[in-house]
């Protein structure tokens, strides 16, 4: 139920396109990234600082972001969509054994799944993948 709501609250950020603010170094306005999965991209993810950070996962997951749907901002956004679920149900489980309360932990992993700030991680294609 947690995933399910969660994907509705958000699912409007799937028809969103891409932002002028972090999107071009990411992801189009960065040609490395926009070639998919390949050996330069992946030696160059992890040697690079560009976007001045050095975060090789994040670029590995543009790259087959890329790779698997080009540039369709939809698809890139639902990807942060899903992750940020699959997030909120794995907080909701670790909460769930860590206490074995089954409200509470439902209750904290709703706050964090749809607490309007988060709107950010999902929306903002860079944002969900560098946290």
């Amino acid at each position: 139920m947690l995933a399910l709501i969660t994907l509705l609250v958000y699912l409007p950020a799937a028809y969103h396109g891409f932002s002028i603010f972090d999107d071009d170094d990411y992801v189009t306005g960065n040609h490395i990234v926009q070639n998919g999965l390949t050996w330069v991209g992946v030696k160059w993810a992890f040697t690079t600082w560009h976007a001045s950070n050095w975060h090789p996962l994040t670029w590995l997951s543009h790259m087959l972001d890329c790779e698997l749907f080009g540039l369709n901002a939809g698809a890139h956004h639902s990807v942060n969509l899903l992750l940020h679920a699959v997030n909120a149900v794995l907080l909701f489980g670790l909460l769930l054994r860590l206490t074995n309360l089954l409200r509470s932990s439902a209750f904290v992993a709703a706050l964090f799944a749809w607490y309007p700030v988060h709107v950010e991680s999902v929306a903002w294609i860079p944002k969900e993948k560098t946290c």
